[in-house]
Parts: C-alpha cells; sequence; structure tokens
C-alpha cells in the first residue's frame, strides 16, 4: 500500500511534460498555463493504476520495479515503458527517482512524448527524457536527443546529439486576426 502511494504522489504528474500549455476550449479563450510544480501539486492525490507482467519490491533497497509491458495511467495521462523503477530516500522521506526504461511512451489527448528514457529527479524537480526524443502538441512537432525539464523554473532545454545531431523544431502559428480591417489608410 506504501508503494502504491509513494508513486501515485510522484510518477505520472511528474511525467506530463510541464512545457505544454492547455488546450483552449472551443469558442473561449485559452486557459491560464501552469507550471510545472503547479501541474505536480494538482496531479498529487489521483489514483493511479500500473500494470506490468512484473512487480519487485525491496524495502530494504527503498525500491519498486514493475518490468514487462508497463502501462502507467493517471487521469488523462498514459505512460507506457518496458521497465519502471522508484527509488525512495529514507532520509528524504520522498520518492527520490522514478526511472521509465525502454520503449517511453507518454500520451495525454492531443500530446504525446516519446524516447529510450525518462527520469524524474523527484527531489530537484527536473525530468530527463533522453534516447531520440521526440515531443508532438496538437500539429507541433520537437525532436531532439534530450529534453531537460526544469519544474520549479517552469522552462525546459532540448539538446541535439552527439556529432553535430541537431534540434528540429516544426511549429504552426496560430492564424494572426485580419490586420486590414485594424491598419490605418
Amino acid at each position: 500500500m506504501r508503494t502504491r502511494a509513494l508513486l501515485s504522489t510522484f510518477l505520472l504528474p511528474a511525467l506530463l511534460v510541464p512545457a505544454w500549455g492547455a488546450e483552449p476550449p472551443p469558442g473561449g479563450a485559452p486557459p491560464e498555463r501552469k507550471g510545472g510544480a503547479a501541474i505536480l501539486e494538482e496531479a498529487r492525490n489521483r489514483p493511479i493504476e500500473i500494470t506490468a507482467d512484473r512487480l519487485q519490491a525491496d524495502s530494504g533497497n527503498g525500491s519498486v520495479s514493475f518490468e514487462g509491458n508497463v502501462v502507467a495511467v493517471q487521469a488523462d495521462v498514459t505512460l507506457r515503458s518496458d521497465r519502471l523503477v522508484a527509488e525512495y530516500s529514507k532520509a528524504a522521506g520522498a520518492v527520490e527517482k522514478v526511472t521509465a526504461d525502454g520503449n517511453v511512451r507518454i500520451v495525454q489527448p492531443g500530446r504525446e512524448a516519446t524516447g529510450a528514457r525518462a527520469v524524474l529527479y523527484n527531489l530537484e524537480q527536473r525530468i530527463v527524457l533522453s534516447g531520440d526524443v521526440s515531443l508532438r502538441e496538437g500539429e507541433n512537432r520537437l525532436r531532439g536527443e534530450t529534453v531537460t525539464i526544469l519544474l520549479r523554473e517552469n522552462r525546459s532545454v532540448v539538446t541535439g546529439g552527439e556529432g553535430g545531431g541537431r534540434v528540429k523544431a516544426v511549429l504552426f502559428p496560430k492564424e494572426l486576426p485580419d490586420l486590414k480591417e485594424k491598419l490605418p489608410r
């Protein structure tokens, strides 16, 4: 039971990739964007369901691992990976690190992040997605080797890979209002 409580507090809320903004309601103004810390706080009390082929808990080391076809769902966010490990810090009294390895895919309606690995450093409030990372929000796309999300600072850094790898972004700006009516003649 304690393992479930620890995971539900820190796992999926942190992997929401907080740099993404909320979608505006049909015909309405865009909602206020929330920073990573606000998203984490809001999601802490939501239940999380994790399914996998195997579960191994090690109280002595303060860790729990899920292996094989891991699917973790919290609210409208789903994380899939080959393996998921949460490490608990006895000194801090909190989950210290959560690592999703192998075929990582995080999906929320209208948004998706994929990569080889995702690591939440909970005490630092930092998330690192690595291994040919791809982010999608609507039609917008972003690719890089590593995406680092600094939750407390509400800021992200995307880097290319070794040997001259580059970051690639494809962005679709929102349609501008008809300026002809507003320009002086």
